[in-house]
């Protein structure tokens, strides 16, 4: 396959993805070969505790199950589905129990065909050996082991630890840690599926409102994380060392006045895990500049930012990140989906604010507040565009177009192609997270029915590594 002419890329910077073009970020290459498979599941697919099955707000081939079987690839894949059905306008929630979904699946890329065969799932429970749950806390909280943590304290989920999951990553010894967007901490489970410990944010990231810690996702916080835009991205670094932490967009402290174009300055936290999986602080902390984009898609003054939405370590220092838009089959409203991207992005040369007074204390990163501009002693990550997932030569490959795509796309993992002609390819898995959008949904027994399917979908690439 012809590979096209190197893009190199600052900060921020945009370029457009073509099949076989090459992303450079300091000097280490990264070739994207296209979209080569896709799969699905209907929306109406029910999972192993009787509800609809909810999509992937983050996903992760077992380890050691992938494997080469002659023309195809058969492994074992854990998927992540988040807090269940919920409408916060209307104060409506379930007392979903927090779950890893279980698929055997099957590619071939010969005929671009991805199946995913249901086989079960794990439910997750904290310490007490008690089942976590979506429904929003309030101002509830629950003392457990030392540190507190969000739960209602009457109504749905009384008594129970909130857990909006959103981010999962296994070690090689099957624990496995999954992020949270209510608290913004990490929770480690062991490989049954029970809390082992807590990796809590710093100072600066809880969410807090009139100087008191607020976990709830129905009022903003006057600091720290943004209502729905906690841990969406974590991920270990190849051998295992490091933990990386993403937030899906700017903490509000970090955003600027005006429209959401504001919020692109990013926290990403890296934790050495070596010596304990769940350490008190982070080793690194960093700045992310999201891409801006113009929701009506006609190139003018940006006015969104797309979030990011999952993130995959390739080594100490780069790794991939979904960002997106909030558009498509599923959203609100009728806006076109005009960004949807995977990052090719390098902290390598960013400024470290681990211990500093970003982190310590709700110091803001900007210059001034009424724009998204570092302050002068902030060097952010810088990256490159790598794949549109918007490509419509790249969708028609396998039969989709633009506007049948899913509005979240919130879910990532590499395996290798396991190719001795090319031992440096990778096949890059993408899922989107369907909202338990059905218009034959169940929740906790109860009808829960939308206008419309919102599949289960998963997207695969081809891409060569520099390793």
């Amino acid at each position: 396959m012809c590979v096209l002419p190197a893009l190199v890329l600052g900060a921020g910077s945009v370029s457009q993805s073509h099949i076989g073009e090459v992303a450079i970020l300091r000097d280490q290459a990264v070739v994207n070969h296209g979209l080569i498979g896709t799969g699905s599941l209907p929306a109406g697919t029910l999972d192993f505790l009787g509800d609809t099955l909810g999509s992937f707000s983050s996903l992760q081939i077992a380890p050691g199950s992938w494997r080469r079987v002659n023309g195809h690839y058969e492994a074992i894949l854990w998927t992540l589905p988040d807090r269940g059905r919920n409408d916060p306008q209307a104060n409506l929630f379930y007392d979903y129990a927090s779950r890893l979904h279980r698929f055997r699946i099957s590619f071939t890329p010969g005929e671009g065909r991805l199946t995913l065969q249901p086989q079960g799932g794990m439910t997750l429970r904290d310490s007490r050996n008690q089942p976590f749950t979506g429904a929003d806390p309030g101002q509830g909280t629950v003392l457990l082991n030392g540190v507190r943590l969000p739960a209602p304290a009457a109504g749905t989920g009384a008594g129970k630890i909130s857990l909006d999951a959103e981010s999962l990553q296994f070690t090689r010894a099957g624990s496995f840690y999954v992020g949270d967007e209510y608290a913004v901490n990490v929770y480690f489970f062991d490989e049954r599926g029970r809390m082992q410990g807590v990796i809590r944010p710093p100072e600066a990231i809880e969410p807090r409102r009139d100087g008191r810690v607020h976990f709830s996702s129905l009022r903003a916080p006057d600091t720290g994380r943004r209502n729905n835009q906690g841990v969406e991205g974590i991920s270990l670094s190849p051998d295992g060392s490091m933990l990386f932490v993403a937030l899906q967009s700017a903490l509000m402290q970090d955003s600027a006045e005006g429209n959401a174009s504001g919020r692109i300055n990013t926290r990403i936290l890296v934790y050495d895990v070596r010596s304990t999986p769940v350490p008190s602080q982070p080793v690194g902390h960093y700045v992310v500049q999201l891409p801006m984009f113009d929701d009506g898609g006609n190139n003018r003054v940006p006015n969104g930012t797309a979030a990011q939405s999952e993130i995959r370590a390739l080594d100490s220092r780069r790794f991939l990140m979904l960002a997106r838009d909030g558009a498509g089959v599923g959203a609100d409203d009728d806006k076109p989906a005009v960004y949807k991207k995977v990052l090719l992005v390098d902290i390598g040369n960013a400024t470290n604010l681990a211990g500093s007074r970003y982190e310590t204390d709700t110091q803001s990163v900007l210059s001034d507040r009424r724009h998204v501009t570092l302050r002068p002693d902030i060097q952010p990550a810088t990256w490159v565009e790598l794949i549109d997932l918007l490509d419509p030569l790249q969708l028609v490959r396998v039969g989709l177009r633009p506007e049948l795509l899913s509005s979240k796309w919130e879910a990532m993992d590499l395996v290798p192609a396991l190719d001795p002609d090319m031992p440096n390819d990778w096949f890059l898995l993408i899922g989107n997270d369907n909202d338990f959008i059905a218009r034959r949904c169940v929740m906790a027994g109860q009808s829960c029915d939308s206008h419309i399917d919102n599949d289960n979908r998963v997207l695969v690439y081809r891409l060569t590594l520099p390793y």
